[in-house]
C-alpha cells in the first residue's frame, strides 16, 4: 500500500468514495434514528454538502491536508487533516477507507502517517472526532487503539 500526498487529479475519486462510505451512515443509521423532519434538517442535503466541501480539505496554505492511501494503483482510503503549529493542535477532521479494503490495516496506517506529519509540523496533541452509533464503532476501536482518549459527548435532536 502506497500512502502519499493528495494530487489534484485525486479529487473525483476522493468525493466518489466520501460519498459511498458515509452514504451508510446518513440514509440507513441516522435518518431512521431521527426521522425525516429532523434528517431533513440536518443532514437531508449530505451529498451536496460533501459535494461543497471535499474540494477544500487539501489546502496546505491553510494547514489542511490531505494523504491518499492506493492500492495497485487506485485509491483505496484517504486521511483529511489539518494542524495548527501555533496553538500545537492537529484535527483529523475524515477518514475514509473503501470497503473493499476494510479490516487490514489501512485506516490504522493512514492516521499514523497523519498523526506523524502532524507532529513534525509541530502539533503536540491531536482530536479526532466520530459517533457514538453503532455504524462509527470501528472507528471508535481504532481511535481507541491508537491511544486515543474518549471524551463522552451527547448530542440531541428534537422535532418541534
Amino acid at each position: 500500500m502506497l500512502t502519499r500526498p493528495y494530487s489534484p487529479s485525486d479529487g473525483p475519486r476522493i468525493l466518489e468514495l466520501t460519498l459511498s462510505v458515509f452514504g451508510p451512515f446518513y440514509e440507513d443509521s441516522f435518518r431512521p434514528l431521527v426521522g425525516e423532519v429532523v434528517f431533513t434538517i440536518q443532514h437531508g442535503n449530505w451529498r451536496e454538502d460533501y459535494e461543497k466541501t471535499v474540494p477544500g480539505l487539501h489546502n496546505p496554505a491553510n494547514g489542511r491536508h490531505v494523504d491518499v492511501a492506493e492500492d495497485d494503483g487506485r485509491i483505496a482510503g484517504y486521511v483529511a487533516w489539518r494542524v495548527d503549529p501555533e496553538r500545537g493542535h492537529g484535527a483529523i477532521e475524515i477518514l475514509a477507507v473503501d470497503p473493499v479494503n476494510r479490516r487490514a490495516g489501512l485506516g490504522r496506517g493512514l492516521c499514523e502517517h497523519a498523526l506523524g506529519r502532524m507532529k513534525a509540523l509541530g502539533a503536540r496533541m491531536v482530536e479526532i472526532g466520530t459517533g457514538g452509533d453503532p455504524f462509527h464503532a470501528p472507528a471508535r476501536a481504532l481511535y481507541e487503539s491508537l491511544g486515543c482518549i474518549q471524551l463522552p459527548v451527547a448530542v440531541y435532536f428534537k422535532e418541534l
